[in-house]
């Protein structure tokens, strides 16, 4: 029989949230090249674990759930001595990272541990009673990529639920938001387009932790789980995943380094019109392109925009995958030379506004409704074909992205 353990988690939440740095550490934070941020798993296996004692422990985690020695989550909580861990669950690329986007995956037994793998990117994405029948405690330990339209939150706010729904603790074992915490931008999903890239109202760049998600999701939507974040040491909203000197494991197949982290804001938004993001490529999300293109023309108008923090290079290139595949296309490489002042929505509206205009007869929204969902709404497509400025776009979301910055600080918890 199944017991809640909150009363156990709150006295250690109430530990793990008493995590600020020292006034050295601090001072120590970006230089050298060991990490002196202290991911949650780190932070979870550092303190007393009395509390997991006697528990069947489950574990939502992908390649990116390592220490800062590389070592896996998986590995380390199956070889710690006072911990049980008993069942693996996958997100969207599987746990082991070697699936592409959208593409299925299925349950299995994981050959280096032993443990059963769950699929939660198959026939179902959230955990069943029969896929937690072994399990006392749920953790998740995921490093998310800053953007809305990515999945592995929305996973874990299904996994939440189905926590709540089976009397089952669940606990975030935090980490950094590779593009900082400061900044929020975007509009603000409307829940008519929810979908599994956008499953609730938040802005498509939201500046919050996962474990800061875990607590907004769960009060806000009315998930009502019970959620412990087991905090970050030293980790401050100013930094970019560079500074906190931790190892980057690329989180999906198309997200390979910390420079693809920053663009995909913009260009993922590409996703949904016939223009090439960049998969297949070398470098996703950081070239896009059509066969139909003039690179040189668009680049140069794009640069005439002056936008903040980037610099667009014409490029050709042919995706081995992917839109446009086996096909020489032409397009831009963007190159974000001040991440600070980098407006990554603006640019990616930006982007797709140029083209839009340049190539009328050519440029396409996709038929399947992709780009309302990963922009939040249904008007905006509407007003580029319009020909409405960017400006006056986002003077129309606006008051909603304001709204939504004083609900977030609620949430903060760096």
């Amino acid at each position: 029989m199944k017991k809640t353990v909150s009363f156990i988690l709150a006295s250690f939440l109430m530990m793990s949230t008493l995590t600020a740095a020292s006034p050295a550490e601090e001072r120590t934070v970006t230089k050298g090249k060991k990490a002196s941020v202290k991911t949650g798993i780190e932070t979870l296996l550092s303190s007393n674990l009395s509390w997991l004692k006697g528990k069947r422990v489950g574990l939502i985690t992908n390649p990116t759930g390592i220490d800062a020695n590389m070592k896996s989550s998986v590995d380390l909580l199956f070889e710690h001595p006072n911990i049980k861990l008993t069942a693996l669950y996958g997100p969207e690329h599987g746990v082991r990272g070697d699936a592409q986007a959208g593409e299925g995956v299925e349950s299995y037994t994981d050959e280096k541990t032993g443990l059963p793998v769950y699929s939660l990117y198959g026939k179902t994405r959230k955990p069943t009673p029969e896929m937690l029948k072994n399990v006392d405690v749920l953790l998740f330990d995921i490093q998310d990529v800053g953007t809305r339209y990515y999945t592995y939150i929305y996973t874990m706010a299904y996994a939440m639920e189905a926590a709540k729904e089976n009397n089952i603790p669940f606990v975030v074992l935090d980490r950094p938001n590779p593009i900082g915490g400061l900044k929020v931008e975007g509009p603000v999903l409307e829940p008519e387009h929810a979908s599994f890239v956008g499953l609730y109202p938040i802005p498509l760049r939201h500046g919050m932790t996962t474990g800061e998600l875990a607590k907004l999701f769960n009060k806000e939507f009315h998930i009502n789980a019970d959620v412990t974040v087991i905090k970050m040491k030293n980790w401050k909203r100013s930094m970019t995943f560079d500074d906190t000197k931790l190892p980057f494991v690329l989180p999906s197949p198309n997200m390979p380094t910390v420079d693809s982290t920053f663009v995909y804001p913009a260009t993922g938004l590409i996703e949904g019109t016939n223009v090439s993001e960049g998969r297949g490529t070398t470098k996703p999300f950081e070239l896009i392109g059509a066969p139909y293109i003039n690179s040189s023309e668009l680049a140069d108008h794009l640069n005439k925009l002056k936008l903040k923090g980037v610099q667009f290079r014409p490029v050709s290139f042919t995706p081995t995958f992917s839109k446009h595949a086996g096909t020489l296309s032409h397009g831009v490489q963007l190159y974000v030379t001040d991440r600070s002042s980098f407006e990554a929505v603006k640019t990616g509206l930006s982007i797709i506004k140029e083209i839009h205009d340049l190539y009328p007869n050519d440029f396409e929204f996709l038929q399947t409704g992709s780009f309302d969902k990963l922009i939040g709404n249904g008007w905006m497509k509407e007003e580029i074909n319009k020909g409405t400025s960017v400006k006056h776009m986002m003077k129309r979301y606006h008051h909603d992205l304001k709204t939504f910055e004083k609900k977030r600080k609620k949430y903060l918890i760096y």
